[in-house]
């Protein structure tokens, strides 16, 4: 059957900033239920959907450090966390598809039931869901080291051969995004209250 000329610009190539995508076929972040406890099939299934024709293929959200602890999701916590995550890329690129990982810290959406660090909010509050657990409010010092972590992490995410990296905030399920919510950031600081001074933080993630 032949296809119908209508479609022919879904299967030209696009550029993504730096990068571009051999077609329009884009597979946003999703889960898979594999996360970094099966990471061979985690990486065999990404490398199947670029074999298939998907032009970008990204990940699931990916956990920046033991505060933000996900226990079925990939993490990039280390330097440690790239070879499996560079195994995924591989198997991407090796069809000549782009590779995007979804960096997250999911603030007071996690226990951290592996990790025990207490989670992090930019105001204080329980835990969202059934665990019996609160979030402390982020302190300045908090806010440099999660700067430092999340640039580490992409850092780290280019090394293992990504192509395009996620500065995530939304959902309701990362940090960013808490910061930007007026129901979950109450502080009185640089970083609360009006809707720019609640937005600096996702401005300095993408700067960093």
């Amino acid at each position: 059957m032949a296809r119908d000329p209508a479609h022919d610009i879904l299967f030209e190539p696009v550029r993504i900033g730096p990068v571009t995508a051999r077609n329009r076929f884009y597979q946003v972040p999703h889960c898979n239920g594999m996360g970094r406890h099966w990471p061979t099939p985690m990486a065999a299934m990404r490398g199947m959907k670029a074999e298939g024709g998907w032009a970008v293929v990204c990940t699931e959200q990916c956990d920046i450090h033991p505060t933000s602890n996900v226990t079925k999701e990939i993490r990039l916590w280390d330097e440690h966390d790239i070879p499996y995550l560079a195994r995924m890329t591989e198997f991407i690129h090796v069809h000549g598809s782009l590779a995007g990982i979804e960096l997250v810290h999911s603030g007071h959406r996690v226990g951290n039931l592996e990790s025990r660090d207490i989670p992090l909010a930019p105001s204080a509050r329980p835990v969202a869901g059934f665990l019996p657990f609160s979030a402390r409010a982020m302190d300045k010092e908090d806010i440099r080291d999660y700067r430092r972590w999340h640039r580490t992490a992409a850092l780290n995410a280019r090394t293992a051969g990504f192509d395009l990296i996620y500065v995530y905030a939304g959902h309701d399920l990362s940090l960013p995004m808490h910061f930007l919510s007026c129901r979950h950031n109450r502080r009185s600081d640089e970083y609360g209250g009006s809707l720019a001074n609640r937005a600096r933080l996702l401005r300095e993630l993408i700067e960093d």
